[in-house]
């Protein structure tokens, strides 16, 4: 009988050979790097408006935000690159809403449309677009929309995130 464990191994040693790229590992997957942080949030008055933490998930291929206001108001937000659709996604929920957007890269912002759905006693869903910019110091600009008429953009949320000490 011959022993046939010499062509087993010969069989596997290319497969051993291949380098393995991380599953999220290409450039687009890191676009939204600049969003990475734990965050202390102030609107257009200075005021504070709450903490952010955005974090890399499952082996960075998603970005994971918790987020709570200075109001009691808290969320979580999944954003991921999508590779068969090129395009960035945030799915966002909280007590009241639910936000689904999607996009990418316009210049150096991010810019993310879909919509808003009120969950709560208004139960509407209108059409809302989202715009991430990295600002010169560091810091990055949050802009939210909806539009409740057709295309009469309103704006819903502008906050400036800062960078909090580690």
């Amino acid at each position: 009988m011959v022993n046939a464990w010499p062509v087993w191994l010969t069989l596997l040693l290319p497969i051993a050979a291949v380098a393995v790229e991380p599953p999220c590992g290409t450039p687009e997957f890191r676009q939204f790097d600049f969003w990475l942080g734990q965050w202390e949030v102030r609107l257009v008055d200075d005021s504070l408006a709450g903490s952010n933490s955005i974090e890399r998930g499952q082996r960075g291929c998603v970005l994971v935000e918790n987020w709570t206001g200075t109001q009691g108001g808290t969320g979580t937000s999944l954003n991921f690159y999508s590779s068969v659709a090129d395009r960035w996604r945030q799915v966002w929920v909280s007590p009241g809403a639910i936000i689904d957007i999607s996009g990418g890269l316009q210049e150096a912002e991010m810019v993310l449309e879909g919509s808003i759905t009120y969950t709560g006693v208004q139960h509407a869903t209108y059409p809302f677009r989202g715009t991430w910019s990295p600002l010169p110091d560091g810091r990055v600009r949050q802009f939210f929309e909806e539009a409740r008429e057709p295309e009469v953009w309103k704006p819903w949320f502008e906050g400036f995130y800062r960078k909090q000490d580690p």
